[in-house]
């Protein structure tokens, strides 16, 4: 089981006032013991932290029919389509990922008109997610290895699309750092764990495309968060709207345990309403016990969100034995919505049955987005 440990800064102050009443013993123990909670929560941070640019390997490169210019690259996971030649097997380069804002600089002037962002692509025929750059993008001086970030050595941010302002809050705080935020990796980014996990049981679900918002109950607090903040209650703010709607404060306070609900919010106001619902509702997909700082296991899940009435993200595969590759994977991510038959699904969701905590990985729980999604709505 993954255990997050947040600081408490009550714990800080509490250690602080110890020391006034001379009872350095215990001070001591309570500083390691928070000391050690920053360091899991750094250990945490980092874990889940995406490198939107890094230096990579090209594992193989490919023809591509009937494009005497371009050749396919094999980066990571992620198929890049490249010019033919520029580079070869084993090279080193900077692979920039999807969802990257690039800065205005001379090396990226050809994106102007792209607004400097990546996204999927085709090419004659032929899916490209990300761009790759030589080496000599980056100063000279330094030296750089396979895995390097170079995120913020060159400025490149996470394209964020805008928030629309039932969605935003007027006052926010932090997002809460008892509770994980609903990141995803998507598995070009981490291919490994597929052969480090083969034969593993997982299960799988629908990935909606709406807007991530937390729900939980901590003590006596009831708090409410969208994807990266905490949001003072406000008549007007669509994810406090839901939970009075749908009474999620009260329902628990009733389970009478620190949780938190984490789902996708969709309806008429949230990415233009693809799935065509007159009401807006949350379809949770993951349940985090506070207390314990865990996540509960699928099986207690469904049992909990069926308890409390919850409606669960659409479960494709309640079992499924992991023994894919990348490309099996994304044929998998492809077919259509169970919330909108009309509708391509955006991707699909893989968890361990029982939840694993890996040193390298995290959790065990990756994405896979469907690239006939992608081109459609990017």
């Amino acid at each position: 089981m993954k255990n997050y440990l947040p600081i408490d800064w009550e714990d800080v102050w509490l250690s602080i006032n110890l020391i006034e009443r001379k009872k350095p013993k215990y001070f001591y123990t309570k500083v390691l013991f928070i000391l050690y909670r920053v360091i899991r929560l750094i250990k945490r941070e980092l874990l889940v932290m995406r490198k939107l640019a890094s230096v990579q390997e090209i594992r193989k490169i490919e023809p591509i029919p009937n494009a005497d210019k371009l050749e396919l690259a094999y980066i990571l996971g992620w198929n890049v389509v490249v010019k033919k030649g520029e580079f070869e097997v084993g090279d080193h380069v900077v692979y920039i990922e999807v969802d990257s804002l690039l800065p205005e600089r001379p090396e990226f002037e050809f994106l102007r008109d792209y607004g400097f962002r990546i996204r999927t692509i085709k090419l004659r025929g032929q899916i490209s997610q990300g761009i790759a750059f030589s080496l000599s993008i980056l100063p000279e001086e330094q030296e750089f290895n396979i895995g390097d970030d170079v995120t913020d050595l060159l400025g490149i941010k996470k394209y964020e699309p805008p928030i629309p302002i039932q969605l935003s809050g007027e006052e926010v705080e932090p997002f809460p750092e008892f509770i994980p935020k609903t990141d995803e990796v998507r598995i070009q980014t981490i291919p490994d764990l597929l052969e480090k996990y083969k034969g593993e049981n997982l299960y799988i679900t629908e990935k909606i495309d709406g807007t991530s918002g937390t729900y939980y109950i901590r003590g006596k607090e009831f708090g409410v968060c969208s994807r990266n903040q905490k949001i003072q209650e406000d008549e007007t703010n669509l994810f406090w709207i839901i939970a009075r709607e749908t009474g999620i404060e009260n329902i628990l306070r009733n389970y009478g345990k620190n949780i938190a609900i984490q789902g996708e919010v969709i309806g008429p106001k949230v990415q233009n309403n693809k799935y065509k619902l007159t009401t807006h509702r949350v379809f949770i997909f993951n349940i985090f016990d506070i207390e314990t700082q865990n996540y509960i296991e699928f099986r207690r899940f469904k049992e909990i969100s069926n308890k409390l009435g919850f409606k669960t993200v659409p479960i494709l595969y309640e079992e499924y034995k992991l023994n894919d590759t990348v490309d099996s994977l994304v044929e998998l991510a492809k077919g259509q919505s169970k919330l909108n038959p009309d509708l391509p699904r955006e991707g699909i969701i893989l968890r361990s049955l029982e939840e694993i905590s890996d040193p390298e990985y995290g959790r065990v729980s990756f994405k896979v987005l469907n690239p006939k999604f992608l081109l459609k709505f990017e």
